[in-house]
């Protein structure tokens, strides 16, 4: 008997999709993974640059880098150093309506944060320097008189999405050490485990963190598109446009929110 063919419900986008098949009346254990067995293909033509392309959502998976309050808040950490943080808020209101569009598309999301180990136990001193420069304490793990949250600190208010971000139930949080959200974390393990191959990168700062894990991911194997407009950095504004030009040039693609939106919309899923 032939196993029907579905599409994945939005509800719970991890939905066993790196599992065996083992049958509760006996029998041989069916190795393959579930989009063998019953997910099909979904492709969907993405408007993007420098080529246009066909993206499979069955194999793809929205992540969005530190989109959280010690970069984006007025109470957060940048902030509190001087950094003007409204460049932001347009990315933050494009990845909440990309992160809604993607859940109901059935494509997992992702939100990828610094959230450090309290004890720094894992932090080595270039990444803490970063942070510190002038090695005053001022950095990762100090509190911040605004909001009395310790930066960039595991479960700390400044570690959580920033305002109107939620997660949603079917969602993934990862937290992150680096500035490429691979190292030292399970953020590959997970999307093997998802069975993705294409990543959707939003959030900030573009040239940095969403920059590095983007690298990351294309080093790694994965097809990677940036969303322009949705990811966005307070560095000068040549080096979001570094950024773009890198990413086509030497990685993936790039496409902006209005096409990922109409991309998603093409196919509804159905249970």
């Amino acid at each position: 008997m032939t196993a029907s063919r579905t599409h994945l419900p939005p509800a719970n986008p991890l939905r066993h999709r790196n599992r065996w098949h083992i049958p509760a009346g006996g029998g041989p254990i069916d190795l393959r993974r579930p989009e063998q067995r019953e997910l099909a293909p979904r492709p969907v033509s993405l408007g993007a640059s420098p080529r246009d392309v066909i993206v499979d959502l069955t194999r793809a998976v929205l992540i969005i880098v530190d989109l959280q309050n010690d970069f984006c808040a007025a109470r957060g950490w940048l902030a509190s150093i001087g950094v003007d943080v409204s460049v932001l808020a347009e990315a933050v209101a494009l990845s909440d309506k990309l992160a809604a569009a993607a859940r109901a598309a059935g494509v997992p999301v992702v939100w990828l944060n610094w959230g450090n180990r309290p004890d720094q136990a894992n932090l080595p001193p270039g990444v803490a320097h970063v942070y510190d420069p002038d090695g005053t304490g001022a950095g990762i793990g100090s509190v911040l008189p605004a909001s009395g949250a310790a930066v960039l600190t595991k479960d700390s208010w400044g570690a959580a999405l920033t305002a109107p971000l939620h997660a949603q139930d079917g969602d993934i949080l990862i937290d992150k050490y680096r500035m490429s959200g691979f190292w030292d974390t399970e953020l590959d393990s997970v999307l093997r485990n998802l069975r993705a191959d294409t990543l959707l990168f939003a959030g900030v700062n573009s040239d940095q963190c969403v920059y590095a894990t983007l690298i990351d991911a294309a080093c790694l194997g994965y097809d990677v598109v940036l969303l322009t407009d949705a990811s966005a950095t307070t560095s000068p504004a040549y080096c979001h446009e570094a950024t773009i030009y890198n990413t086509r040039q030497c990685f993936g693609f790039t496409t902006t929110t209005p096409q990922l939106l109409a991309a998603l919309a093409q196919e509804a899923p159905r249970e």
